[in-house]
């Protein structure tokens, strides 16, 4: 799966298919009290044919068990060899507010048959997201809007109208959501705790990619003991600030852009000229264009009258990015398009990214989950004046993505944050997990989740080894490297890690 985190426009949102949240530091014993959740018993009914869905109680708040509970959609792909079942593993694919349902769903596309043999592939929304107690901000004609609105505001008028919206969805999803509050991934890592003793399995096996690495950081950070063996691909360093994040991510997608651009120099289908220079000024004319005059679909599409603006394009030439077989080839079309007048590509490239349907639905509430729960995580506390001064080091350090991801999250300063307590909301830095051996994988040109931050989180996990794919793209399993696909393989199978850190190429 891909994702991490959106491409933000005026309202909320940014370009990492994953991020997060503030670092934890450990958490007490949990409250004897929980036992009613962690025993309870959960019933299982066929679903999509070959699948088994459930319902999952957990506590709205883990610090107040009186405030009341929360429906967590769960759904398990058995394994195919119950004789020598390993136990559960559970997924995470990315987000925040991508569906663990929806990746457990896909489990014979994502793992090797010998894995899902013999481990039940488990996957559950998190809290807020998709079927799980939904946050639910803005309708899809709204959600048109957010993506389409001007993510770069060049002038005190257009950067009053980005307050003014970013204050008007916050409004909206506080008078929608009765716990907006309650949906932190401290939270969430909490849960898949009271999820695992519900399985009944003694320790959490992991699989997380993008944002879902950090969800199992924190799981390990709260509960270290527990942990059995874990992967996480593609990897979020918690101890990064919000604002180094983003300038990280705006430097990693201009990275991948260079990449692209070297590699559509050799193709004979490029529409862009092969000096770089040359051609990032092109794209950076394309972009400016389309702020003006937004680009017409030369195919007519029925009941779609949208026309691809600046932050349009600019979401589509990220969502290309994250995948370089697939993506690159669309995204050379998509910038013929535009030269020509069209945006038809670049709005097809955006949709894939926000899942988006033709009928102008949205398969799903990222946008809304993932941009409360990131403000959850990641209180963005600048002022205004702060966060302006600020936007001259993205545009230093990412002349192309750098002015779209400057204004990333200004609407969680109108947030209320909630109130800090011992069980979910700390803001220590992790310094150091000690668990069982967990495996790291970081892609060297990655995009959404720098290489770096890969290289951090495998010096936090004390007894981890780090798998480093050289390649473009967003994370590394299941991307053609039998070096790292055999690695997770034997490492899920037999419970070995490597001996020491691989480094793998495509």
């Amino acid at each position: 799966m891909r994702k991490s985190r959106y491409l933000l426009t005026a309202l909320a949102t940014s370009l990492a298919l994953i991020l997060t949240g503030c670092a934890e530091s450990k958490i007490e014993k949990p409250l004897s009290s929980l036992a009613k959740y962690e025993n309870q018993n959960l019933v299982w009914a066929t679903c999509y044919e070959s699948f088994e869905c459930t319902d999952l109680l957990v506590p709205v708040d883990y610090a107040d068990l009186t405030v009341g509970t929360f429906k967590i959609a769960v759904l398990r792909y058995k394994a195919q060899d119950q004789a020598k079942r390993i136990g559960s593993l559970i997924v995470n694919p990315g987000g925040p507010g991508g569906s663990g349902v929806d990746y457990a769903y896909n489990a014979e596309y994502v793992f090797d048959p010998d894995v899902l043999d013999r481990y039940d592939i488990v996957g559950f929304d998190p809290r807020g997201v998709n079927r799980s107690a939904p946050i639910e901000c803005l309708t899809d004609e709204e959600t048109d809007a957010n993506y389409a609105s001007d993510a770069k505001p060049d002038t005190q008028e257009e950067l009053d109208k980005a307050i003014a919206d970013s204050k008007e969805f916050i409004n909206k999803c506080q008078d929608a959501n009765e716990f907006l509050n309650h949906y932190s991934t401290a939270e969430a890592a909490r849960d898949m705790d009271i999820l695992r003793s519900a399985l009944g399995d003694k320790k959490l096996n992991f699989f997380g990619k993008s944002y879902g690495t950090y969800l199992g950081t924190l799981y390990a950070q709260f509960f270290p003991e527990k942990v059995g063996r874990m992967i996480l691909d593609g990897a979020l360093d918690p101890n990064i600030s919000i604002l180094e994040q983003n300038i990280s991510q705006a430097k990693g997608f201009d990275d991948a852009l260079d990449a692209f651009l070297a590699d559509c120099a050799k193709q004979d289908d490029c529409p862009l000229p092969k000096n770089k220079q040359e051609a990032t000024s092109k794209i950076i004319a394309l972009f400016e264009t389309a702020a003006l005059n937004p680009l017409p679909r030369k195919t007519k599409v029925e009941n779609d009258e949208r026309t691809a603006t600046e932050s349009l394009i600019v979401l589509g030439t990220a969502s290309a990015l994250y995948d370089d077989a697939d993506g690159w080839p669309k995204l050379r079309t998509a910038f013929l398009e535009g030269q020509q007048g069209y945006g038809d590509t670049f709005l097809d490239l955006a949709d894939q990214y926000t899942g988006r349907s033709s009928d102008g639905t949205y398969g799903s509430n990222e946008l809304d989950s993932g941009a409360i729960i990131d403000c959850l995580d990641w209180p963005d506390t600048r002022s205004i004046e702060k966060t302006k001064a600020d936007a001259q080091r993205f545009s230093d350090v990412a002349p192309i993505f750098g002015p779209y991801l400057a204004y990333t999250n200004i609407s969680c300063k109108y947030l209320t944050p909630p109130t800090k307590d011992k069980l979910t909301r700390s803001t220590n830095k992790i310094t150091s997990i000690k668990t069982a051996p967990v495996i790291v994988i970081g892609t060297t040109r990655d995009p959404a989740t720098p290489y770096e931050w890969s290289v951090g989180l495998h010096q936090i996990f004390k007894n981890s080894k780090l798998i480093s794919l050289d390649a473009d793209g967003h994370t590394g399993q299941g991307r053609g490297s039998a070096c790292v696909d055999d690695a997770v393989d034997i490492y899920l199978l037999q419970g070995k890690t490597p001996k020491k850190n691989l480094n793998c190429a495509l």
